[in-house]
C-alpha cells in the first residue's frame, strides 16, 4: 500500500524517499530492544471486544458507569472496562442530538449494531534513553484486518491520559477502518504513587505495594526519604507526568515512532510467515502497509512531532485535532484574522499562556462580556473571583475603579497582550471553574524542570481533600479506580490540587487563602509563582527573580520547553490539522496557526499540510452535552474523522487534500435541535475564495 502512497509525489524524490525508508528499518520480525518486561496479549471476541468492552454503543451512550464486584480490588478486566467508558465519554459527546449514533459512534457504519469489534489487544512496557520511567504501548488488531491491504493508526493518549486515552478516537476510526492501532500513554498515564503506602498501578491498573512489581510509576525516593516527606507532608500523591522527572512531552515523537515498531512486531508475531530458524519472517512492513500519525489534543501534538522525526519512514501521513503543539518560535511572520489586528507574538509556549490565564482568568470571569458565558456562576464563585481581582489590583496588574472594570481589564490583559481570541469567552469561564489552566500550569512546570515530588514547586502538592479544603486520605475504593477514572492531571478522581502554603493549613488550591493578600484568592500566591517560573521574572515587578532557587527552576523550565519546541518540518508528508476556532485550552494564535506559518517557511511549495479552521468549534466536545454549550457549538469530533477519511483517501487512492480553508458551520441555536448535516458542511475540495487559509507576503491570513 505504501507505493501508493508516492502516487503525487514527483519521480525524482520517490527513489530517495523508498530508499531512506528501508535502509533504517529496524528489524519487525525481531522483539524491539525497548521493550521492558512482559508482554501481555488478550483475545477480546464474545462478550468483550476491542472497542467498547463489551458495552456496546448503547453502553458507551449511558452516564451509567460499569462497578466492580469487589470495589477495593477490581480485576483488570473490571479496571479496563471502566477505563475504556471514562475515556470514551471524556472525549465524545454521547448526549443525545449531538450526533453520537447517527454522525458518529461505534454502531455508525458497523456491521454489528451495537459497534462491538473483536480482535487482539497486546501490553507492554518500553522505555527511551535516559528516562527510568515505563512508557505503557498498546497494539490492538481487530479481526477484520487484512495483511493484504495493511493499515496502521497511532493512538497516543489525548491531555496526560492513561493508556485507552484515545480509544474513542483515533481508535474508534482505525478499529473501524480494519487497522490495527498502536497506542502509547506518552509517559504520563495516571500513574499514581501513594506516599503514605507505597501503593502504585500495575500496567493494567491493579494496585500493588510490592516494591520489586513493575509498576507505571512510583517517586524517586527511598523508603527514609519518602517516610520523611509523608511525616511533614501526609496522604499526599505523586503522578507520573508532573513528577517522573523525565520531561515526557520531549520524547512524545520517539513514543509514537517506538509504538509503531512494536506495532509492526505484534503484527508480524500475527500474520508472519512460518518460522524459519526459530523467527517469523517479516510480512508486514512499513512498505506494504499505509500508516497514518493521528490522535487528539497531546496526542496530536505527539503524532506531529513523530512525523517530524521520522527518518526511517514508518509515517505515510498525518491526520490530527487540535494538536497541542509547541511551534519554535519564528517571527519573521505574523498572523491575522480578516481585517482584524496584525499578531506578531504569536508562539507562546503552553506554559507562558497557560499560567497567564491561571493568573488572570478568575478575575475576569467577573467581566461583563462574559456575563452570560454558560456555568459561569456556577463553576465560579463570585467572592473568590472578587478576591482575585482585588489581590491583583493590590499589585498593580490590573486598574480599575471598579470591579467591572478591573475583570474587563483582565480579559484585555489575556485577549490584547496574549493574542487569545475573543471567540473562546463563552469556554473560559467553565474552563477556570474546572482549573484545566491551573492543572496545567502545575504539572507541566514539574515536567518541564524535572521536578520531583519532593520538590513541591511554588508550594503545590496532590491529595485528596475534605469540604473545608483540608487534605484528607484518599478512600480505598477511589484509589482503587483511579487508573480508570482519573485524567492522569489533577484535580481529578478525588486528588486535588493542594496549596501547602497557604495561610493557616495546607488547603485545596481552589479555597485556599493567600498569604501575601489574607484573601481566599484561589491561592494566588502559588499562579503567581507557577507564572514567574515560566516568565524567568519576578510576575509582580518585572524585575530578575531574587531567589537563586527560583532562578535556576526558571532556568530548567526553560530549557524543559525549549526541548519540546515543534520545528515545523513534516518532511512532505501529507497532514490534515483541523482545529475549533473557539479552542480555550490550546488558543490558536499560538498552536495550529503559527505551526502552519512554520512548517510554510520551512517546507514552502513542498508542504504537504492543510490548515482546516473550523467555526463553532472548541477544544472539549463533551461540553458540548450541556445547555449552553449545545446551541453554540458543534461536533470537532465530526471534522476530525473526516480529515482521517481524506488522508487515507489520498494515499489509498491519490486523491487531492483539500486546500486549508475555513469551515462556517451552523451552531444547532435555541433548543439544540438535534444535529444534522446541514450544520456540518463537509471539508469543500475546492472552497470559495472568502474561505481559503493562505500564507503570503510572510502572514498567515485566515477569513473571518
Amino acid at each position: 500500500m505504501k507505493i501508493r502512497a508516492f502516487l503525487a509525489i514527483p519521480a525524482g524524490a520517490l527513489l530517495a524517499l523508498s530508499l531512506s525508508g528501508c535502509k533504517d528499518n529496524p528489524k519487525f520480525n525481531q522483539l524491539p530492544p525497548f521493550i521492558a518486561g512482559d508482554i501481555q496479549t488478550t483475545s477480546y471476541r464474545g462478550d468483550n471486544d476491542l472497542l467498547t468492552a463489551g458495552l456496546g454503543a448503547s453502553g458507551l451512550g449511558s452516564s451509567t458507569a460499569p462497578t466492580f464486584a469487589d470495589a477495593l480490588n477490581p480485576t483488570a478486566d473490571e479496571l479496563r472496562t471502566l477505563a475504556i467508558h471514562t475515556n470514551y465519554r471524556a472525549l465524545v459527546d454521547t448526549v443525545p442530538g449531538g450526533g453520537y449514533g447517527s454522525l458518529f459512534g461505534p454502531a455508525v457504519d458497523a456491521s454489528d449494531p451495537e459497534g462491538r469489534i473483536p480482535g487482539e489487544e497486546t501490553l507492554a512496557f518500553m522505555r527511551v534513553p535516559g528516562s527510568k520511567v515505563p512508557v505503557t504501548v498498546m497494539v490492538q488488531v481487530p479481526d477484520s484486518f487484512d495483511p493484504d491491504a495493511a493499515c496502521m493508526v497511532t493512538a497516543p493518549s489525548s491531555g496526560s491520559r492513561g493508556i485507552y486515552g484515545a480509544i474513542g478516537t483515533a481508535g474508534e476510526w482505525g478499529l473501524k477502518k480494519g487497522c490495527a492501532v498502536v497506542y502509547t500513554d506518552k509517559g504520563t498515564g495516571t500513574g499514581s504513587h501513594n506516599l503514605e503506602t507505597n501503593a502504585a498501578q500495575r500496567i493494567d491498573g491493579r494496585l500493588t505495594t510490592d516494591a520489586n512489581a513493575d509498576v507505571q510509576f512510583r517517586a524517586d525516593l527511598s523508603d527514609v526519604e519518602r517516610a520523611a516527606f509523608t511525616g511533614q507532608y501526609p496522604d499526599r500523591f505523586a503522578y507520573k507526568h508532573a513528577h517522573s522527572e523525565a520531561n515526557p512531552e520531549a520524547d512524545w515523537g520517539t513514543h509514537v515512532l517506538q509504538s509503531i515498531q512494536f506495532g509492526f512486531y505484534v503484527l508480524n508475531q500475527t500474520f508472519g510467515e512460518e518460522f524459519r530458524n526459530g523467527k517469523r519472517l517479516v510480512t508486514v512492513t512499513p512498505d506494504n502497509t499505509l500508516v497514518i500519525a493521528s490522535s487528539v489534543s497531546n496526542g496530536g501534538g505527539a503524532s506531529v512531532r513523530a512525523a517530524e522525526q521520522d527518518r526511517a519512514g514508518l509515517i505515510d501521513g498525518v491526520a490530527v485535532s487540535e494538536p497541542n503543539v509547541n511551534p519554535a518560535v519564528d517571527r519573521s511572520f505574523t498572523i491575522r484574522q480578516g481585517s482584524g489586528p496584525v499578531i506578531t507574538e504569536h508562539s507562546r509556549s503552553l506554559l507562558d499562556y497557560t499560567t497567564a490565564i491561571a493568573v488572570y482568568q478568575g478575575c475576569a470571569n467577573r467581566a461583563p462580556a462574559l456575563s452570560t458565558a454558560p456555568f459561569n456562576g456556577v463553576f465560579n464563585p463570585a467572592g473568590i473571583d472578587q478576591n482575585i481581582c482585588s489581590a491583583l489590583l493590590a499589585k498593580n496588574l490590573v486598574a480599575g475603579a471598579d470591579l467591572d472594570a478591573q475583570a474587563t481589564e483582565a480579559l484585555r490583559i489575556l485577549e490584547e497582550d496574549f493574542a487569545i481570541a475573543p471567540e473562546q469567552r463563552p469556554l473560559a469561564p467553565i474552563h477556570f471553574g474546572l482549573a484545566v489552566s491551573q492543572s496545567i500550569s502545575m504539572t507541566y512546570a514539574n515536567a518541564y524542570g524535572r521536578f520531583g515530588v519532593e520538590d513541591r514547586t511554588c508550594g503545590l502538592s496532590l491529595a485528596a481533600t475534605g469540604a473545608g479544603g483540608e487534605v484528607v486520605p484518599l478512600s480505598d475504593a477511589a484509589e482503587a479506580r483511579l487508573f480508570s477514572t482519573s485524567n492522569g492531571i489533577p484535580p481529578s478522581a478525588g486528588v486535588n490540587l493542594v496549596f501547602d502554603e497557604a495561610a493557616g493549613v495546607a488547603t485545596n488550591l481552589a479555597v485556599s487563602t493567600s498569604p501575601s493578600s489574607g484573601l481566599q484568592d484561589y491561592g494566588l500566591d502559588a499562579l503567581l509563582c507557577l507564572r514567574g517560573l515560566a516568565e524567568g521574572k519576578d510576575p509582580v515587578t518585572g524585575d530578575a527573580l531574587a531567589s537563586p532557587q527560583d532562578i535556576e527552576r526558571a532556568q530548567r523550565i526553560a530549557r524543559g520547553i525549549e526541548a519540546v519546541r515543534a520545528s515545523g518540518d513534516l518532511q512532505g508528508k501529507p497532514a490534515i490539522f483541523v482545529t475549533g476556532r473557539a479552542d480555550a485550552i490550546l488558543p490558536i494564535n499560538h498552536t495550529s496557526r503559527p505551526y502552519f506559518g512554520l512548517n510554510q517557511r520551512k517546507e514552502g511549495d513542498a508542504s504537504g499540510l492543510r490548515y482546516i479552521e473550523v467555526l463553532n468549534a472548541q477544544h472539549l466536545d463533551v461540553l458540548n452535552g450541556f445547555p449552553g454549550f449545545n446551541e453554540r457549538y458543534i461536533p470537532l469530533h465530526h471534522y476530525y474523522f473526516q480529515a482521517l477519511d481524506l488522508v487515507y483517501d489520498h494515499l489509498s487512492n491519490g486523491t487531492e487534500l483539500p486546500p486549508s480553508q475555513v469551515v462556517r458551520t451552523v451552531p444547532r441555536g435555541p433548543g439544540a435541535p438535534a444535529l444534522t448535516l446541514t450544520n456540518l458542511p463537509a471539508i469543500a475540495a475546492d472552497p470559495a475564495e472568502a474561505d481559503r487559509i493562505r500564507f503570503e507576503d510572510d502572514q498567515v491570513r485566515i477569513p473571518d
